[in-house]
């Protein structure tokens, strides 16, 4: 599994990183972790990985080995989506990679032909258009496997542990009722309830939501391709991880 590092001398001290797009900075010449290692004069460990989700840390012990040394790891909330549950199994690595229904799936989405879908925001995109009703049975399914995975996760990491939410906007309250929107924005599927239910098992819990500025910044300061610009367009923008580095330097300086 490739991570955005760049690889830390594990015998000094270190802060290590877990997240999907918005820590692995794609297109951004500096991610937030990087940044943060010039303010807090101490190595960053990035692993973060595209559209990771909490399967691919849990089946990774070399990561959580790696968090036993760690003096600080810094989680950022990902989405429910893209990890294996009750009605679908992820690729283990690329935890986007819809691999195949389960049984339950099947009977429940009788006309939905999973033959051509292969990422997960598709599929959910396609259960949605075909139910709205079964697929909320889907999402409640989501969040409570996110939940019970994610208490894993944190359980086995020693130390001090910060939960970020990094994201446009603030968690959305629970219960609400799931849409097209929710699939698209990330972390998908994850409210306020879910965040509150992991703050027993962590140090601090971290908000950081976009400014004004940086929703318009758009792809300024990116490193792309002339037709990368849609995707890169979606994912945070450096101005963005440059408001998360100094919403974390606060809380980590005292913790160091």
């Amino acid at each position: 599994m490739l991570f955005r590092g760049p690889r830390p001398d594990f015998t000094r001290p270190y802060a290590m990183f877990l997240g999907a797009n918005e820590t692995f900075g794609k297109f951004v010449p500096r991610p937030y972790p990087r940044l943060l290692q010039h303010k807090i004069e101490m190595p960053c460990a990035n692993f973060a990985a595209m559209n990771a989700g909490v399967d691919l840390y849990l089946k990774d012990p070399s990561v959580l080995l790696a968090t036993a040394r760690a003096r600080v790891t810094i989680v950022a909330v990902t989405g429910a989506h893209n990890m294996s549950n009750r009605f679908y199994s992820v690729h283990p690595r690329h935890n986007d990679r819809f691999v195949k229904p389960s049984k339950i799936l099947q009977t429940l989405f009788r006309d939905v032909d999973f033959g051509d879908i292969h990422y997960t925001r598709h599929l959910l995109a396609s259960l949605l258009e075909a139910d709205a009703i079964k697929f909320s049975i889907v999402v409640e399914e989501l969040k409570m496997a996110w939940i019970a995975r994610m208490k894993t996760l944190l359980e086995r990491i020693e130390g001090r542990i910060l939960l970020l939410w990094m994201a446009n906007d603030p968690p959305a309250e629970a219960n609400l009722e799931p849409d097209l929107g929710d699939i698209g924005h990330d972390p998908a599927f994850v409210d306020q309830a879910m965040i509150d239910e992991l703050s027993p098992l962590v140090t601090k819990v971290v908000e950081c939501i976009a400014s004004a500025q940086a929703k318009t910044a758009g792809i300024d300061g990116m490193l792309l391709q002339d037709d990368e610009a849609m995707i890169a367009s979606k994912m945070p923008g450096p101005m963005f991880h440059e408001e998360a580095a100094a919403a974390l330097e606060g809380h980590l300086s005292g913790m160091l």
